[in-house]
């Protein structure tokens, strides 16, 4: 099998971040990838990253770490997207919902099976029913809640095998940054399936959690309209780190010692 780093895929091509290595890569260009190079992503993982994963992983060698040895992470946050285009002009955002529902649409054509890890049964089921609405032959070969704490060793292996035994091409990882993108670096090369970690977006998917109207999405006021909806739980990241990264980036600050 031919390996992802001898592909030399200007797709593939990485900017700098406040320090953390971006997918310089659009939607379409993300869906040319997974078109042209399926075969070649088994076992591969792609991160989903915004500007909290990249201060987590600025101030975090290990996080840092599980990031860059994806096979992409791609620009789920509007800033890393503009920031990015000084390097790459033809950046732009890949936001989880929205990279699903594309590869669900080409998945009808060309076959591709899918398994879902993360939140708990009852969503689960509610977004499978959404999803056979919105997509009658998409192929669900599995869902699973998570356990909502760290797999052992076993665990993880036993997860491997359910995958792999429902022949899945996609398995989608929902658990919320760090731990789906933690979970994917461990499982790298054990599963025949591309893992993507999508964080919340089962649930935007399944019309339990309302999305951002397209003009906030558009003037990057999707933080807003969530923290409207949840202040408690979103106050720190949105405000602590949101400004981390703003100070990142205005002061070029150098990430931790010990970072690769």
């Amino acid at each position: 099998m031919l390996s992802i780093a001898s592909i030399g895929d200007r797709r593939l091509k990485r900017v700098d971040v406040i320090g953390v290595p971006i997918t310089a890569i659009n939607m379409a260009d993300f869906l040319s990838f997974i078109n042209d190079h399926m075969n070649e992503l088994s076992g591969e993982y792609v991160c989903v990253s915004n500007a909290h994963t990249c201060v987590m992983a600025h101030e975090d060698p290990r996080y840092w770490q599980v990031q860059a040895e994806s096979v992409m992470s791609v620009p789920d946050g509007k800033p890393l997207s503009l920031i990015g285009r000084s390097q790459a002009p033809g950046m732009g955002r890949v936001t989880g919902p929205d990279l699903m529902r594309e590869v669900f649409s080409m998945s009808e054509k060309n076959g591709w099976k899918h398994y879902f890890y993360g939140t708990d049964q009852a969503n689960l089921d509610t977004l499978r029913e959404a999803l056979e609405k919105d997509y009658p032959n998409l192929q669900i070969v599995g869902m699973e809640p998570s356990v909502f704490r760290p797999l052992s060793g076993q665990e993880k292996e036993e997860l491997v095998q359910r995958i792999d035994e429902s022949g899945a091409d996609f398995a989608w990882i929902a658990l919320g940054a760090p731990r789906q993108e933690n979970l994917m670096h461990n499982l790298k090369g054990q599963s025949r399936a591309l893992m993507i970690g999508v964080g919340g977006a089962f649930n935007v998917l399944a019309g339990i959690v309302p999305e951002a109207p397209r003009w906030m999405q558009n003037f990057s006021l999707e933080w807003l309209y969530r923290l409207i909806q949840e202040p408690k739980r979103l106050f720190k990241r949105y405000f602590v780190t949101n400004t981390k990264f703003i100070i990142y980036q205005l002061t070029h600050a150098k990430r931790e010692e010990g970072c690769k």
